[in-house]
Order: C-alpha cells, then sequence, then structure tokens
C-alpha cells in the first residue's frame, strides 16, 4: 500500500469538504474567522483519527448487523473526549464553535471514513487515511475561513492585514458570505485541476 498516496488524496483528489462536499454544516457555520475554521478542522481530525484506529482495530469483533449504531458509540465517544479537553483548554475557541463540536458525532465525514475505509483497513492504513482526510478538512476550513476574515474584517487569525481605511465586506461574515466564498473556492479548485489534465 502506497500510504504517501493515501495521505495525499484526502488533501486534494478526494478532499472531504472541496471534492467530496461532506461537512457543509461546520464549514458553512464557523468559518466566520481562520482561527475557527482551524479549531473546528483540528477537532474534527482528532476524533477521526481516534474513531479510524478504534473501529479498524475492532472490526472483525463488531457484528454487521450493528455496525452502524457501534461506530456512532465510538465516535460519540471521542468526540466527548475532545469537547472536554478543548473547554479546558481552549474555552473561547470552544465558546465560539459552541454546538458544532457535539455535531462532530453525526458528520457525515467521519462516519463515511468509518463505514468506507476503517471497518475494510487495518490500524495503520486507516491511521494515514484519517490524517490525510483531517488535514483537509482542516486546511479546507483555514482556507474559506480566512478568506472570508480577510474580506469582512480585514484581519487573519486576529492580526490586521489591510489598512485601517478599509470598508470590510460584512455580508462575507455573514451566512451569505459562506455561500458565496466556497463557491469560489470550488471553482478555483475546478480550474487548477483542469490545467493540470491539459
Amino acid at each position: 500500500m502506497n500510504y504517501g498516496r493515501e495521505f495525499g488524496k484526502g488533501i486534494w483528489q478526494e478532499n472531504p469538504v472541496l471534492r467530496m462536499l461532506l461537512g457543509m454544516c461546520p464549514t458553512l457555520a464557523v468559518t466566520t474567522s481562520a482561527i475557527n475554521g482551524v479549531g473546528m478542522g483540528l477537532c474534527t481530525a482528532a476524533v477521526l483519527l481516534g474513531s479510524n484506529v478504534a473501529i479498524s482495530l475492532l472490526r472483525n469483533r463488531i457484528p454487521p448487523k450493528v455496525r452502524i449504531p457501534c461506530f456512532i458509540v465510538v465516535i460519540a465517544s471521542f468526540v466527548t473526549v475532545v469537547d472536554l479537553l478543548m473547554n479546558g483548554f481552549a474555552h473561547e475557541l470552544h465558546k465560539s464553535l459552541g454546538l458544532f463540536i457535539p455535531l462532530i458525532v453525526v458528520n457525515c465525514i467521519i462516519l463515511g471514513r468509518a463505514e468506507g475505509y476503517a471497518s475494510r483497513h487495518g490500524a495503520l492504513p486507516s491511521m494515514v487515511d484519517a490524517l490525510g482526510m483531517g488535514l483537509g478538512f482542516t486546511l479546507a476550513l483555514f482556507v474559506v475561513g480566512g478568506i472570508r476574515e480577510v474580506l469582512g474584517n480585514g484581519t487573519i487569525l486576529g492580526a490586521r492585514v489591510l489598512p485601517e481605511m478599509y470598508q470590510p465586506v460584512i455580508v462575507m461574515v455573514l451566512a451569505p458570505g459562506a455561500f458565496i466564498t466556497l463557491g469560489f473556492v470550488l471553482a478555483g479548485m475546478n480550474k487548477i485541476e483542469a490545467l493540470f489534465k491539459k
């Protein structure tokens, strides 16, 4: 197995957000700033990593008839751990992300990777897959959040990058700004892909 290719597919070819259009709810809701995008992405990546490895180790012990409920219990356990750790060590970011951290339990990226990959592969390939998918998800949220923050506030990661006289485009930090930004990012990725295919 080519671990480099397995890792890289989550970043570009099978990026959960920008290629497979999964996890749209947190992508559109929490990316009002780059730090929110990174925080949500890292939380999801941690849950994905833990649940993929656990499910790959338990895959032969889980009866096929109850595999989805078992996957959800495993995922919920890791979400609870991440939620409590984040509340303890990054309280402000935890407050900013709010309900979207517990909602990682029903994120189709996590359950999809558990069902489609971890339940069919060993622990090491599942770990590599989770790291690639988690990094791809985090990068996508960072890009969308960064663009929205720069245009909507004139800052990136809280640091001013545009002059004080810049008039923020307020719509970029509102719900329509998420759709607009995501549309342009998807179009940009499609254009880059088309150029590579030529």
